[in-house]
């Protein structure tokens, strides 16, 4: 049961990931820092993280994101790859077992990275944190307003009513 929760969270993960990607001219344009502070400061916000417990968190949630990243570039290789013309079974086999080795991959990084967000948060803490992620990825999904904030987080850092 625990591995399907965490390949769910996983898909969900990545196909957020994917899609806010594919619509770059939906969204206005947002640097990587800009997302990461963003990021940041909603889940700060949503999960109700001390100053003290988002220093020790952010810089391990980054690395484990940085290494997402390059798991999930391989998986997007393979996948454009998958879109030439006139391969075989077997070279169609080969792609999708790396796109699922590294969707595995992914999912044991992330519970590595479990044991050590446990050291220094509560296990309520760290899913409060997964579903404030979830929902910063919604909310980037949906769109950013003019401002280029989300529409339910705005820089005063107060949650906007729903």
């Amino acid at each position: 049961m625990k591995k399907i929760v965490v390949l769910f969270i996983l898909l969900i993960s990545f196909v957020s990931v994917s899609i806010a990607q594919n619509r770059p001219n939906k969204v206005p344009h947002m640097s990587p820092v800009e997302f990461r502070e963003k990021q940041q400061a909603f889940i700060t916000e949503q999960a109700d993280l001390s100053p003290e417990e988002a220093t020790r968190f952010f810089p391990l949630y980054s690395q484990m994101q940085e290494k997402k990243k390059e798991l999930n570039d391989e998986a997007w290789k393979l996948i454009k790859e998958g879109n030439e013309k006139n391969l075989t079974e077997a070279q169609y086999n080969d792609i999708l077992e790396g796109i699922y080795n590294s969707r595995i991959s992914v999912a044991e990084l992330e519970k590595s990275y479990y044991a050590k967000f446990k050291q220094i948060l509560s296990p309520k803490k760290i899913f409060l944190i997964q579903r404030a992620e979830m929902r910063f990825h919604r909310e980037i999904i949906k769109g950013i307003n003019d401002k280029g904030e989300c529409k339910h987080h705005s820089s005063s850092g107060k949650k906007a009513k729903s």
